[in-house]
């Protein structure tokens, strides 16, 4: 990544802390299951609802988020969430001690996540409109190094406890962050940004919801691709207990999952360059990519046809990732936070009912099963990903912007 020596050190400064915030948030997911199970002694069902739970609370938090970016400001809403945040983690330890408190802060914690989330896009998308695209990309990646420390760091921990805490540390240094950087920068909500090309004033809600050009059918095939994703955890993993084989090839599967996030970038560039040069065409390309990873796992169901769908999904995940929230800073403009919490929220929706729906697939007849479901939904995906390009082919692209600090 040595383009990066051409942004401004601000740009270093933010990737440094995401790679932080992105390491601390990983300590914790990899054991909540674990926590629940061993620690507070409850069945793997209810570790189900802990995790279903905070999932609805993120959704939340992504909806909500985006309806207040303008209404509290960008700064009252990224520190007071990451705060609020890191408020909770600390409170888990006294929680505990309590199954329906736990279960309420779990919420919390899932809604205060994500509460930063859209306004964090929102922001990058604002403050650096000529770069976004790549930036978004950038955060991505960066992203993806602060969750594989994590990950790695919690298992070497192995302290519940102290991951939580540790957890709290890194969000509240992330808030610490924004409210000191946020203060520097003079950031205010976008009032500099033009009106010309906005759908409508975002003050206005359910106007804006009428416009289901910009958000709805990419949300929808965002919410199919989760739901066949889940095929990952609610599909090959117990496959690959059901079979004997090791657990840890299931943990390679992510280990190359992480490893082609960032040896594969020159050819998702090559992807970009050669036929995926917009957004929606990124979309549509992303969701192709998927389905022919879930195709191989269904007509290769063996480990060998596993890792060349993990490589073929990682693909898709590299191109998705950065092109939503880049389509709609592009073309919602001011509403962009509005459309950044909707579109994510409508999204997560795949990630809360896929792995039940996966498990009843499975429980019924093993990874084929499965297998078709996955193709199932990620056509429906290409389906409304390619709805989402049609409608969107004759949007003039906006210009790119300088003096970005008159649009914040």
């Amino acid at each position: 990544m040595r383009f990066l020596q051409a942004y401004p050190k601000e740009i270093k400064v933010f990737l440094i802390a995401s790679l932080i915030n992105a390491t601390g948030s990983a300590l914790m997911w990899p054991l909540v299951t674990m926590y629940v199970f061993d620690e507070l002694g409850r069945s793997m069902k209810d570790a189900g609802i802990v995790l279903l739970v905070q999932s609805l609370g993120g959704i939340a938090g992504q909806l909500l988020g985006g309806s207040l970016y303008h209404k509290v400001g960008v700064n009252r809403l990224i520190v007071g969430a990451l705060a609020m945040n890191a408020l909770t983690l600390f409170a888990l330890p006294w929680a505990s001690g309590s199954w329906s408190v736990f279960i309420i802060v779990m919420g919390l914690m899932g809604l205060f996540n994500s509460l930063s989330l859209p306004a964090i896009q929102a922001f990058i998308g604002f403050r650096f409109a000529e770069q976004r695209a790549e930036l978004f990309n950038i955060i991505y990646v960066a992203n993806n190094i602060g969750v594989a420390l994590g990950t790695a760091l919690s298992g070497f921990l192995g302290n519940y406890m102290l991951s939580f805490v540790l957890n709290g540390v890194t969000s509240a240094v992330f808030a610490g962050f924004f409210f000191v950087y946020l203060r520097k920068v003079g950031a205010a909500p976008a009032q500099g940004q033009t009106a010309k090309k906005q759908p409508q004033n975002e003050g206005s809600g359910w106007k804006l919801l009428g416009h289901i050009r910009i958000y709805l059918f990419m949300a929808l095939g965002s919410m199919f691709l989760l739901i066949g994703n889940s095929i990952w955890n609610s599909g090959v993993s117990p496959f690959i207990i059901s079979e004997g084989w090791s657990k840890q090839l299931y943990g390679f599967l992510w280990t190359l999952n992480g490893v082609l996030i960032f040896a594969a970038q020159p050819l998702v560039s090559l992807i970009k360059r050669g036929f995926a040069q917009t957004s929606t065409a990124q979309m549509t390309a992303s969701a192709v990519f998927y389905l022919s990873g879930y195709a191989v796992i269904l007509m290769m169901p063996s480990y060998p046809g596993m890792l060349l769908g993990m490589v073929l999904a990682t693909l898709g995940e590299m191109l998705i990732s950065p092109a939503m929230p880049s389509f709609i800073s592009e073309h919602a403009q001011r509403s962009a936070p509005f459309y950044l919490g909707l579109s994510g929220g409508i999204g997560a929706i795949g990630r809360v009912i896929g792995p039940y729906l996966m498990g009843i697939q499975f429980d019924r007849g093993g990874l084929v099963p499965t297998g078709w479901l996955a193709c199932g939904m990620a056509v429906l995906s290409v389906g409304f990903f390619a709805v989402h390009a049609y409608m969107n082919r004759s949007v003039v692209q906006p210009e790119h912007r300088t003096a970005q600090s008159s649009t914040l």
